[in-house]
């Protein structure tokens, strides 16, 4: 018999207070609010890496979520993702201290112009000896579009016409640019690059105009891995375009199924093949020697958790104040430009009729958590895995303890049974993954290769 695909593992924080399970950071165990220290995120990586997680992944915002009751005073409160601090100034001191963990980061298209992203980008490639990963995002909150000067958000569809051509300008610069070989540094001749292997990109598209050249040779990746969230039509066509790892929110296996090989499907279409496209579910989970242990557990945190909270992040993400609403309103009547994914989240998870604005608060805060013994985990997670599902997004209640649970409890039952690696492959983080450090053919980004080089008269 063929032994079983192992699952990735990635954690997913982010660099404030209160992140996805909104309360939970009032436990006594949470250390959380150390956020600013970082110290606070060396162990974190190190508790990951000795656990052999494939990716610290940070989330991050560039703006408050839209107002909630009225007023953005709910979010200062209760600690919603404010304060929050840039993952980006992290990287390089987590690398330092760890040799394989992967380290991804969320950027949005909005917050950087692409000629800096891709340089800073490229610079932690270098320096991590190949680990960095970039989380594509379009931004869905209105104040953060505010923050950086326009009127108000931009239209969904829209966002993701400026992210094709943010993408095109870092792949020019990341695979384009520069030759494989044209640094020489040598000092015998003085000559310390090749002139002929380094080109200008001269983009002029619809909103940049980037002349080049790349200011970084190439970095150990070139282009970093890429990941992506979207759930909705156009967000899962460009990751199928884009995307090396996609990070779902299915509510059981069977959605994941459904949306795994449509978007698969998506991926052969866009001329890849449709496993250079993974999937990481999100789940969170609360772990007992027994189950009547882990079910008291899961009571004792939902004490802790701050429903109004839960609302206000979710309805944030809609783009839409829910704070007003009733609880029974169906949430098929609030039109928005926010992210589609939370809709369609709610849609599988209440299949058999139009969700409320109740659906979502009761579920959000329970939606994906596992509770159980390690070996009850590691069954629902095996049916994840049978589901196409590649690897899992590790949501925390607290920091460090939710890992070093599932590091201490849960990871060793997945070893016996496959399902976890014992060990990291050598090389880059795209190599652990995928098997080659590079982008392959298949990938957009690959027709930059060679495409700005002078033709010889």
């Amino acid at each position: 018999m063929a032994h079983p695909k192992p699952l990735r593992f990635s954690a997913f924080v982010m660099n404030t207070t209160s992140h996805i399970l909104h309360g939970a950071w009032r436990t006594p165990e949470a250390e959380q609010t150390d956020f600013n220290s970082l110290n606070h995120w060396i162990d974190l990586a190190k508790t990951l890496e000795d656990a052999r997680f494939d990716f610290v992944f940070f989330a991050d915002v560039v703006g408050l979520y839209d107002d909630y009751q009225g007023d953005w005073k709910k979010f200062v409160d209760s600690g919603l993702q404010i304060p929050s601090n840039d993952p980006l100034v992290l990287v390089s001191a987590l690398a330092s201290h760890t040799e394989n963990l992967g380290i991804a980061i969320t950027s949005s298209i909005l917050q950087q112009h692409p000629f800096d992203f891709a340089r800073k980008i490229s610079t932690l490639d270098h320096a991590s000896q190949g680990r960095v990963a970039w989380n594509i995002v379009t931004s869905l909150s209105s104040n953060a579009w505010r923050n950086f000067g326009y009127d108000g958000i931009t239209g969904h569809d829209d966002r993701y016409a400026w992210a094709d051509e943010y993408v095109d300008v870092v792949y020019k610069l990341w695979e384009g640019s520069w030759d494989d070989d044209a640094l020489i540094q040598d000092k015998v001749s003085g000559i310390h690059a090749d002139f002929d292997k380094v080109h200008k990109i001269n983009h002029v598209g619809e909103r940049y105009r980037v002349e080049g050249p790349h200011l970084s040779a190439p970095s150990p990746q070139r282009t970093p891995i890429l990941f992506q969230a979207g759930s909705s039509h156009t967000g899962r066509r460009f990751a199928a375009r884009n995307a090396e790892a996609q990070f779902i929110v299915s509510p059981t296996p069977d959605a994941a199924r459904g949306l795994v090989d449509d978007t698969r499907r998506l991926v052969a279409e866009a001329g890849r093949d449709p496993q250079d496209l993974q999937f990481f579910q999100g789940l969170s989970f609360v772990i007992g020697s027994t189950e009547e242990e882990a079910r008291r557990k899961s009571a004792e945190l939902d004490e802790f958790i701050d429903p109004s909270t839960m609302i206000a992040h979710s309805a944030g993400g809609l783009g839409f104040d829910l704070g007003f609403y009733d609880l029974d309103t169906p949430i098929g009547e609030i039109k928005t430009e926010g992210t589609q994914s939370t809709l369609l989240w709610l849609r599988e998870a209440v299949p058999d009729r139009e969700p409320t604005v109740r659906d979502l608060a009761e579920l959000r805060s329970r939606s994906g958590r596992v509770v159980g013994t390690p070996e009850q985990i590691a069954d629902r997670l095996e049916q994840w895995r049978d589901a196409g599902v590649d690897g899992i997004n590790v949501i925390n209640a607290t920091i460090p303890n939710s890992y070093v649970e599932f590091a201490d409890h849960v990871l060793p039952v997945l070893r016996d049974r496959g399902l976890a690696q014992r060990e990291y492959a050598p090389g880059t983080v795209r190599r652990k993954l995928t098997g080659r450090d590079r982008l392959p053919d298949s990938h957009p980004a690959a027709r930059y290769r060679g495409a700005f080089a002078e033709v010889p008269v």
